[in-house]
């Protein structure tokens, strides 16, 4: 519903898409520390019933908002079923080669990316007795995808969709790299950061493209097939990393993953299809009064 919303509330594409994905990082930077009070204040039980109102909340949050589209479904265009909507979605994708090269982007990517933070980094700071650390390394990367996210909208005023997706892979890779070789705490938080920092942007980029070159009728359709792509490699990579990490150790495990990271990046320089990140959709959504 982020095109509809964008045209009502008067913002561009990127605007809101920035403003989503800022929100999105911001609520898993304060979450926590909202549910270690409640858990402080509430004991555990009522802090679960805090949680569902707060579900509660959202849901009456969407069942009042009034947007073109978001009502009735138009059963022509619907799927005949669930595996019928999957096969169209997968096949819409595949079809469009800025989604098709995006999705597998994103699988590579994300494949890379999740472990160092949800498998190396803890292993290394539980090996050290460390937790604290953990905890400032996670949030440096946290609160460099705030910054990123929230920049984007003035980012791409001044350089292309394409050019910020380069940079970010290459970044996130010579990051990766450079965080292989473990070095003091202080150093690794300012690496975190600019991962963090240049990861934010990837998010708005690939709404606006699914948004853009799905038309309305398949972008749930569209959005769920990109969307379960990302879900699938963060398993897959968590698999690899941790078996390897104790075979191989931390930093061979860390290059193992920053260094195809970095070839992704030089890839995606080459790609032809990166190229229509900067084309204009041939029905852009109307921008609101």
């Amino acid at each position: 519903m982020l095109p509809e919303a964008a045209a009502r509330a008067g913002w561009t594409l990127d605007h809101a898409n920035s403003i989503y994905e800022a929100v999105f990082n911001l609520a898993y930077i304060v979450g926590p520390g909202i549910g270690g009070l409640l858990i402080a204040t509430l004991v555990g039980v009522n802090t679960m019933w805090a949680t569902a109102a707060a579900f509660v909340l959202s849901i009456a949050a969407i069942a009042i908002l009034r947007l073109e589209g978001a009502g009735k479904l138009d059963r022509s265009v619907q799927p005949k079923g669930v595996w019928s909507g999957v096969t169209e979605g997968l096949r819409f994708v595949w079809n469009i080669r800025v989604l098709r090269t995006l999705a597998l982007l994103d699988l590579t990517v994300t494949g890379l990316y999740m472990p160092m933070e949800s498998v190396l980094f803890p292993k290394y700071f539980t090996d050290r007795d460390e937790p604290a650390q953990l905890g400032w390394v996670l949030m440096a990367l946290s609160i460099g995808g705030l910054v990123g996210a929230l920049g984007y909208a003035v980012l791409s005023k001044h350089m292309s969709k394409r050019a910020i997706m380069l940079t970010a892979v290459l970044t996130i890779g010579l990051g990766m790299t450079a965080i292989a070789f473990l070095p003091p705490l202080p150093v690794i938080l300012v690496l975190c950061g600019m991962v963090g920092l240049v990861y934010g942007p990837i998010g708005p980029i690939y709404n606006y493209v699914m948004q853009t070159r799905a038309p309305q009728h398949l972008r749930g359709r569209v959005v769920g097939v990109m969307g379960s792509l990302a879900y699938a490699a963060g398993p897959l990579g968590l698999i690899v990393a941790g078996p390897l990490a104790d075979a191989a150790g931390l930093k061979a495990t860390f290059l193992a993953l920053a260094l195809p990271m970095v070839a992704l990046g030089l890839i995606a320089i080459a790609l032809p299809s990166l190229h229509d990140l900067n084309l204009a959709p041939a029905a852009d959504p109307p921008r609101g009064p």
